[in-house]
């Protein structure tokens, strides 16, 4: 008899360490000198006065939880108001807050699939997507990446009546761009409905800020749904399903994550509506965003990215670790993408622009970047060719 059920644990980390997977949770200071690439604070809000102002005071106003589910005592007149006013700001009829980007993936995924339905999905879509797929009990198909033709071929192969077609607009680990007008004509010609995560889309893309749906000019479709996170451009927490009002009164009926989860705490709400009204008054924002990953591109040597997002592939787990680890010790915080985060042999920095970078700051990332990258490239001759953010 196995008298410790749990030491294959030891086997696993062991593996890991020998693979250079292993991951280690590093606690930041609350002020640092270390310039930002890693988080996903685009608009560089996170701090900013009014936004933190507002967080505080809805906090003096509401405290500091939501007190139960949406359906119980967790909805606010400042929830409602927030929802009202994202889904204006992107095109859309209605909006609804869910307590995560997570949580909004599973809800509207499970809450419109189902025995008897089928979900196609984007190879590269999002974690959140690919367990809604695994939660939804649908059938379930793997399209693959950025393939409208798949996509075409799979739906109208179909013995299913209801289908959906599952996508993020900008990808989180490439910061390439979904095709979505080629995608939403299949969907469409195939009676289908498609859902865009509009996580890195929303802040940088379209009319200022508006997202790659709205740039697109698919906004406000009955068939395509918009999930959001509140926990990027728009410097918070939480998360929102931006559809018609007939989703919406659906998704409060069926949604899970909705129904049985604790509503999005005040503070991450008052803090998400000052960042949304820092995007209308400064539409531009999103524009300086993608000038700086231009300029990053151009210092990592790789192609200009569509998207905050600039990816330096290294090739092996530890030679993209270990360069992560070099930028840190020289005060330049980068993230790390190693699998499953992303395939074998493909692990990379991922670097993400802000707004609200200096020129200076920029002149100390040129340096510590141009040293880093030089070594990891020399020391990993075998590595895999660039892949960057480059568009679809």
């Amino acid at each position: 008899m196995n008298i410790d059920p749990l030491g294959w644990l030891d086997e696993r980390a062991t593996a890991r360490v020998s693979a250079g997977l292993r991951r280690e949770l590093r606690a930041r200071e609350a002020r640092s000198a270390a310039i930002d690439l890693a988080s996903n604070d685009y608009l560089g809000l996170s701090r900013h006065p009014e936004v933190v102002a507002a967080a505080v005071d809805a906090v003096r106003t509401w405290g500091t939880g939501s007190t139960g589910s949406r359906l119980v005592t967790g909805t606010t007149t400042a929830h409602e108001e927030f929802e009202a006013e994202l889904a204006e700001f992107v095109g859309a009829e209605a909006g609804l807050v869910f307590a995560t980007g997570y949580a909004a993936n599973l809800g509207v995924v499970t809450a419109l699939a189902g025995r008897g339905s089928l979900v196609v999905s984007d190879a590269g879509s999002h974690a959140s997507l690919v367990d809604a797929c695994r939660l939804s009990r649908a059938r379930v198909e793997i399209a693959p990446h950025c393939d409208a033709e798949a996509v075409d071929r799979l739906l109208a192969e179909r013995t299913e009546e209801r289908a959906l077609m599952l996508t993020d607009s900008v990808f989180s680990a490439d910061g390439d761009l979904a095709p979505l007008t080629e995608l939403h004509q299949v969907v469409r010609a195939n009676g289908a409905v498609l859902i865009v995560d509009e996580a890195h889309g929303i802040g940088v893309r379209g009319d200022g800020g508006r997202g790659l749906v709205q740039e697109v000019g698919l906004a406000g479709l009955p068939d395509l749904i918009i999930t959001a996170t509140l926990s990027k451009a728009l410097a918070a927490q939480g998360g929102a399903v931006l559809s018609s009002e007939r989703v919406r009164a659906h998704l409060i009926d069926s949604a899970r994550t909705f129904i049985f989860d604790t509503g999005l705490a005040p503070a991450a709400v008052g803090a998400a509506r000052a960042a949304l009204g820092l995007l209308r008054r400064d539409p531009e924002m999103g524009g300086r965003v993608l000038t700086r990953a231009a300029q990053i591109a151009r210092i990592a040597g790789v192609p200009q990215p569509d998207s905050a997002v600039v990816s330096v592939v290294l090739g092996k787990a530890q030679v993209a670790y270990d360069a992560a680890c070099a930028c840190r010790e020289r005060g330049l915080n980068v993230g790390c993408f190693r699998p499953p985060s992303v395939p074998e042999g493909t692990s990379r920095l991922r670097l993400t622009a802000r707004a609200d970078l200096t020129d200076a700051e920029m002149d100390s990332i040129a340096t510590v970047l141009g040293e880093v990258l030089a070594q990891a490239r020399a020391g990993d001759p075998q590595r895999e060719p660039l892949a960057t953010g480059a568009s679809a």
